[in-house]
């Protein structure tokens, strides 16, 4: 027993000093090879055929190539620490189930991505709507979309909710409708009204001949009428247009000593 003992403590420091070097070995991998990982990507993000591709297609591509990259990676490190991969595999099996609920969500995340790369329902740069959010959509990664609000907000969206809500793309068309509405008095010649508003839009050198703006009476209430007020503009003219429209009326309005509400 002494003897077993003593053998026992005899190798205890080659034991230590062969885990100590796989995992010094394994550290060394790890951290040289998320470094050779970001060069890669850097590398093929600057050739001349990867920079030909849809911008779209760019940021999915990139993203996609480093979590492929990084699995790998990871299942070099395991290995070199002495884990057996069949090991690892049989693990996985029998916690399948657990394993394949924890996955739906980023399988749905990573099968979103690819419909979206496809099928371009938007891409970078598109100003979108959904699920009552809107933003300029920064990036498109393989598992989630990346929005910007105009006050700076960063919104992450997975790409498999993406896929299964409606979107508004309010950058897609070159044109884009202003619709502007507004209550005056009861008691002012309709037509009147109407001109003001048409000569207006006739004055600002941003909203579009054609289609024709449009100035209609649209409803009436106790004391007052409703107007809804119609120009077309180039799309990244509309934020200008329409404030500049707003205050013009009102300008124009209140010089005539007219009301608007």
């Amino acid at each position: 027993m002494k003897d077993y003992v003593l053998k026992v403590v005899n190798m205890f420091p080659i034991y230590i000093e062969s885990i100590g070097l796989k995992l010094l070995f394994s550290v060394i991998v790890l951290v040289v090879g998320l470094k050779l990982i970001d060069f890669f990507i850097k590398f093929i993000s600057k050739l001349r055929g990867f920079k030909n591709n849809d911008p779209t297609a760019q940021s999915f591509i990139k993203s996609f190539s480093a979590v492929s990259l990084k699995v790998v990676l990871l299942t070099t490190v395991v290995s070199i620490l002495g884990v057996p991969l069949t090991s690892v595999v049989a693990l996985l099996a029998s916690a399948g189930l657990a394993i394949g609920l924890a996955l739906q969500g980023a399988l749905s995340n990573f099968a979103g991505g690819l419909i979206i790369l496809i099928f371009k329902p938007f891409k970078l740069g598109d100003h979108i709507e959904t699920q009552s959010l809107s933003g300029i959509v920064q990036d498109i990664t393989v598992f989630y979309t990346i929005l910007v609000t105009p006050d700076g907000k960063r919104i992450t969206l997975p790409n498999g909710t993406m896929t299964n809500a409606s979107i508004i793309n309010l950058s897609s068309e070159e044109t884009r409708r202003i619709d502007l509405a507004f209550k005056a008095p009861n008691d002012l010649d309709v037509e009147l009204v109407k001109r003001m508003l048409l000569d207006i839009a006739q004055k600002h050198p941003l909203v579009l001949k054609k289609p024709e703006p449009v100035s209609r009476l649209n409803s009436s209430e106790s004391g007052t009428l409703n107007y809804i007020f119609r120009v077309w503009c180039k799309n990244t003219d509309y934020w200008a247009v329409r404030y500049d429209l707003t205050e013009w009326i009102k300008a124009e309005f209140d010089k005539k000593g007219i009301g608007i509400f």
